[in-house]
């Protein structure tokens, strides 16, 4: 039996307006810029979803399901063939302000695979709250 496992981001602060990054998450295609050469294979993205393949874990899959005009979104996602992870993207601060961005990862894992995952998925989320914070682009959006 798995149960949900929560993982949470620190808060990022960012370079750009609450606007500006919902309009940039909310295009799947974008995140191709936060994506290490090497590190995934076979990236395929429409507006609202994505897929690519990760060692170990074969193909993922991810899609966006909710959004919340300029406070947050949420994707949806699967793994070894399973609907078994969302994320869920926060987005704080004042029309004018610089915005800042958290992250919430919960996932379906039995056991055994909370033990051998719960580390790479810490690491994944600091890391990629680094990229966020240190990404300048979010006014270039794709369309």
């Amino acid at each position: 039996m798995s149960d949900i496992t929560h993982y949470h981001s620190r808060t990022g602060k960012l370079s750009c307006t609450p606007a500006e990054v919902f309009a940039f998450i909310t295009d799947l295609r974008n995140f191709s810029r936060f994506v290490n050469e090497g590190t995934i294979t076979g990236w395929q993205a429409e507006k609202e979803s994505c897929s690519f393949s990760v060692s170990m874990l074969g193909t993922v899959s991810i899609r966006l399901i909710e959004k919340v005009s300029g406070s947050g979104v949420l994707y949806q996602g699967d793994a070894l063939s399973r609907n078994d992870f969302t994320i869920d993207v926060k987005i704080y601060g004042e029309p004018t302000d610089l915005a800042e961005l958290n992250l919430s990862l919960n996932a379906s894992l039995n056991p055994l695979m909370k033990m051998m995952a719960d580390k790479p998925i810490r690491q994944f989320m600091e890391i990629l709250i680094q990229q966020i914070e240190s990404f300048r682009d979010w006014h270039i959006v794709t369309e």
